[in-house]
């Protein structure tokens, strides 16, 4: 890694925290206290916690984990408590500092300086599980999210895990830097996963920012070499039962942000894994996103987001393993419903946790099956507001973040916000004004 990227990283992220590395790490609200901002961190826990079932038994004694970015310690404290032994590592030696002055209750707990942005510090195959969450995303360098990657493969134990969460948003800057960082896509994960020889569980989130990945390192048991021909031979792989993504509902709409499909699957062997199970539905490929662990009664769960161009009516699908058909079954797929745009949320626009009381004269809506957002239009009590940035944050929904300023001249106090798409009025939310109005977010 070039010295420059790794100097600027760290100076960067050492000045973040000492100006406020609670914010900058769970950027939910400035000068939060430690009860709220370890509050923050309960729905990335538990996510992770579904990933630690994959793992091989052990008692929880005697597991190790690693976390990559570990800032001050949010994810680290919780997660503490499911591990014998858990490390962190981070480029800012003052974000460290914090960690180690946050944990200092957690003999357990060890968080590692890490100037070249590495995992030079750990042997070999010396972990259980790697996790890390919303740190990829400011990385400014391929080759520092990728050798990352590596070093993690490196030092997991067969049959270990990594969760991590990684940009996939298009390549649409020409530059990057600490803060947006560079975009990877599925298609890249899927290519690292299969030079590594590591099985790809899971690729949630495609094209969003945080898209998220899980990677298992194989067993001993399991040779990543092995051909995949011999398994659908001798195994007698069947599609127990489907049911859309979202509900136990037996059917889905072939567009829109219900149509996606779970697979219960009896048969699969480790080795496979995202880029060598395939499903059609209807001869169209469908984007596998998601194979779960074992149940209790041999099924595994394989999610998989619908192809376009499908027609509604009874369908069949087909589960090939490298190209050999495996497994047959059919599935009820029914026409989508208008879409409905509809404002999802309106907070302030830095200050996440402030929610609809406005303290830093910016706004944040959140809103879904918008088409055409150029025709957006918002109001400010009567004020209407002339400028408005937005992007879209998931395109198969669409879901779009808009941000725009509170305008000059208004009073402080109780108004509303109003947005509408072209004349289709979306609704009036209550906001309360709490500071003067800035021009510009």
């Amino acid at each position: 890694m070039p010295e420059s990227v790794a100097q600027q990283m760290r100076e960067d992220w050492n000045r973040r925290a000492v100006e406020d590395a609670n914010y900058y790490v769970a950027f939910g609200r400035r000068q939060q206290d430690d009860e709220e901002f370890f509050a923050t961190a309960s729905e990335q826990v538990y996510g992770l916690l579904l990933e630690i079932k994959r793992l091989p038994p052990s008692p929880a004694r005697a597991r190790r984990a690693l976390e990559i970015g570990c800032g001050p310690g949010r994810l680290m404290r919780p997660m503490s408590r499911h591990f014998g032994e858990i490390h962190g590592v981070d480029i800012s030696e003052e974000m460290v500092r914090l960690a180690r002055e946050k944990l200092a209750g957690v003999a357990h707990a060890h968080p590692h300086h890490a100037p070249d942005s590495d995992l030079s510090a750990f042997a070999d195959s010396s972990f259980d599980f790697i996790y890390s969450y919303a740190v990829f995303q400011h990385i400014p360098s391929r080759e520092v999210v990728f050798h990352y990657l590596e070093e993690a493969c490196r030092v997991l134990k067969p049959g270990g895990i990594l969760r991590c969460q990684i940009n996939g948003l298009p390549q649409e800057a020409p530059r990057y830097d600490t803060w947006s960082g560079v975009r990877i896509s599925a298609d890249e994960v899927k290519q690292f996963a299969t030079a590594y020889g590591l099985h790809l569980l899971a690729l949630e989130g495609i094209a969003t920012q945080y898209m998220w990945t899980t990677l298992r390192k194989p067993g001993i048991h399991v040779s990543t070499s092995a051909s995949m021909s011999a398994p659908v031979e001798s195994a007698k792989l069947a599609i127990r039962r489907i049911t859309n993504a979202h509900s136990s509902e037996p059917v889905a709409p072939i567009r829109g942000r219900f149509s996606s499909l779970s697979l219960w699957i009896e048969g699969l062997f480790p080795m496979h894994d995202l880029n060598h199970l395939h499903i059609q539905v209807a001869g169209l490929p469908a984007f596998v996103s998601f194979i779960g662990h074992p149940e209790h009664d041999g099924l595994q769960q394989v999610n998989l987001y619908l192809p376009e161009g499908l027609s509604s009516g009874l369908q069949p699908i087909e589960l090939l393993v490298d190209g050999a058909l495996a497994a047959r079954a059919t599935v009820r797929l029914i026409p989508p419903g208008p879409p409905v745009p509809r404002v999802l949320s309106i907070s302030d626009g830095i200050d996440l946790l402030a929610g609809s009381r406005l303290v830093t004269g910016s706004i944040k809506a959140t809103l879904e099956e918008v088409l055409n957002p150029e025709d957006l239009r918002a109001w400010v009590g009567e004020t209407s507001i002339e400028h408005m940035e937005y992007f879209c944050t998931d395109p198969r929904l669409p879901r779009w973040e808009v941000n725009f300023s509170v305008p000059k001249g208004l009073s402080l106090g109780a108004s509303t916000v109003r947005m509408a798409l072209g004349s289709r009025e979306l609704g009036s939310f209550p906001v309360e004004l709490a500071c003067q109005p800035v021009t510009k977010v």
